[in-house]
């Protein structure tokens, strides 16, 4: 048994209800719940820990530090045979020193745990010479949790105790307990009538009795300092009955329970507070949620904007492709002339591929033309509405979008993206469109005509060169007469074919006009999409934010629920 037995129903209340204050606070702070004033936790804690005051008189040599070593199973107090108490001593929990504060009363500083919760004041006797003494010890008094008078058993009706107790007030007397020490020196039957006495002495001199108990303080002491406790011996110091007196009179203390239900009323409204907060930031972080999907839907109607003018920038592509089909048109047309045929008959005619790769290569830079222009116009409208919105996020959300040379860099990667893929686009959409099949087969043919004309032309005018040679001039003129015709037709051939190969050339490409820019349309939405979807992701920091927030809401709403219900328990126990 030890002094922490001494109402533990309070200590273990009382430390239940700090803990939920403290962790009130803790969660107040987390959600920064202002109470302004009105939850002082330091005063409160203070308050609520302020340790029980303990005061012991009695004649010198009474026993009164054996008492209280007994109490508390520790050497608290040095006991001897001669008078060792020669002033007021206030032991309270410290690290060991003495401070004298007047000479008759030093505060005595020590580090035993029972002095956490039980601050003791111990007197120089009620019969010692030490003046002044009496008007410390009286002044402790009226603010003591209980006041233990000590009578030795060999005389517990010393006058001196006895004239100091009737000179005090019925508010100094009102936690009094009478203390017969030394209680193993008598037998049981003597103890009784010692009892007797005392409270016939104590009706007449005070009008009433106080509790009394009989004990041993030397037998309690050593009790306790026995390893294992030495039950027998502690029932026999008759102390049991004193522990329990002492913490039934802890626990029902009117005034430490009136501290406890204030205590317990003020973190209760605490935590309303802390609830109403909570609720409130879930209600403004659903109310953020929904202006951020009110942002994101904008955004997606500006892309739909964008997307809505895509007639007005095909058409500027279908022109686009019209003019660089005329030119190819012209350079096929010069391509073609006799004389560059003749020399491709000979070398490989590669016009189809190299006429192919020009016009891809002019097309998709045209393209990239067009799109550098509306990339430019999307990225200045995604800044001017970047700037606009900056304030709007600050206003609804308190939180600040930043600078803009993060956004800068995003919409620039962004608009050369969109370039780019517009670029692919174009030139897979010439080869989707297989104009090269027919132009190639086309000069095939003609290459073949050509090729056939020009190896009959050759063979006659070699003919007839030979027969000149050998002096044969009929056969010379008339083979070189036979091949007039063949030149003239291969020229004919070639001039027809060249205006026919051109004008289906050109009507093929303004054809295809049309379906090249519709093959368009879907990466010109797919681009401008992920344009807008790289703008959005500006905001994925305060949307990260909010969902940070919003998590941290979950935990703190199960701490206030077992904080709530920590406190309805101790409500009931109050």
């Amino acid at each position: 048994m030890s002094y922490n037995r001494f109402g533990d129903h309070y200590f273990a209340t009382r430390e239940r209800l700090l803990e939920v204050m403290r962790g009130t606070a803790a969660l107040a702070h987390e959600t920064q719940t202002d109470f302004a004033d009105q939850f002082p936790l330091q005063s409160l804690e203070k308050s609520l820990s302020a340790p029980f005051l303990f005061v012991v008189c009695g004649e010198v040599n009474s026993g009164k530090s054996t008492f209280l070593n007994g109490l508390f199973g520790d050497s608290l107090c040095r006991v001897n045979a001669l008078p060792e108490t020669d002033r007021v001593l206030w032991y309270q929990h410290g690290t060991s020193r003495n401070s004298e504060v007047t000479p008759t009363l030093h505060e005595c500083y020590r580090p035993n745990e029972f002095l956490r919760d039980f601050t003791l004041i111990d007197t120089p006797g009620t019969n010692s010479t030490v003046v002044g003494h009496r008007e410390i010890t009286t002044r402790f008094l009226p603010t003591a949790d209980l006041v233990f008078f000590i009578f030795p058993v060999s005389n517990p009706w010393g006058a001196a105790t006895w004239n100091f107790i009737s000179e005090l007030s019925p508010e100094s007397l009102k936690n009094a307990v009478f203390i017969i020490q030394q209680a193993d020196q008598r037998q049981p039957s003597d103890l009784a009538v010692i009892l007797d006495h005392m409270r016939d002495l104590s009706i007449k001199r005070i009008g009433h009795v106080p509790p009394l108990f009989a004990v041993s303080g030397r037998a309690a002491y050593e009790a306790k300092l026995a390893n294992p406790l030495a039950d027998d011996l502690l029932r026999s110091s008759g102390y049991p009955a004193l522990e329990s007196f002492i913490s039934g009179k802890i626990s029902n203390s009117r005034e430490r329970k009136a501290s406890l239900e204030s205590s317990h009323r003020q973190t209760a409204a605490a935590l309303r507070c802390v609830e109403d907060h909570i609720e409130n930031q879930n209600r403004e972080f659903n109310i953020q949620g929904r202006f951020l999907d009110t942002i994101e839907r904008e955004i997606d109607e500006i892309r739909e904007r964008f997307v809505n003018r895509l007639t007005r920038h095909l058409v500027g592509v279908a022109e686009t492709f019209e003019s660089e089909a005329l030119w190819s048109t012209k350079l096929l047309r010069r391509r073609l002339w006799l004389i560059p045929s003749l020399f491709r008959l000979f070398n490989g005619d590669r016009t189809g591929p190299q006429l192919e790769a020009v016009f891809i290569e002019r097309l998709k830079a045209a393209v990239e033309a067009v799109a550098e222009k509306d990339g430019v116009e999307v990225v200045e409208y995604c800044r001017d509405h970047w700037n606009a919105l900056g304030q709007r996020v600050k206003t609804s959300m308190g939180v600040d979008l930043g600078s803009a040379a993060p956004l800068d860099e995003t919409l620039a990667l962004a608009k050369k993206r969109f370039i780019q893929r517009l670029g692919r686009a174009a030139s897979q959409g010439i080869g989707n469109l297989k104009v090269r099949n027919q132009i190639d087969k086309d000069l095939r043919l003609r290459n073949q005509t050509l090729k056939a004309f020009t190896i009959v032309t050759l063979v006659l005018i070699t003919g007839g060169a030979t027969c000149g040679a050998l002096n044969y001039p009929w056969p010379c003129m008339i083979l070189l007469g036979l091949a007039l015709p063949f030149i003239l037709g291969g020229t004919l051939v070639a001039v027809i074919t060249r205006r026919r190969i051109t004008e289906e050339f050109q009507s093929r490409m303004l054809a295809t006009c049309g379906s090249f820019a519709n093959t368009l349309r879907v990466d010109y939405e797919e681009a401008l999409r992920l344009v807008f979807q790289d703008y959005a992701s500006s905001l994925s920091a305060v949307r990260s934010h909010l969902a940070r927030e919003k998590l941290a809401i979950e935990p703190r709403l199960r701490r206030w629920h077992e904080l709530f219900l920590t406190l309805k328990a101790i409500e009931q126990e109050l």
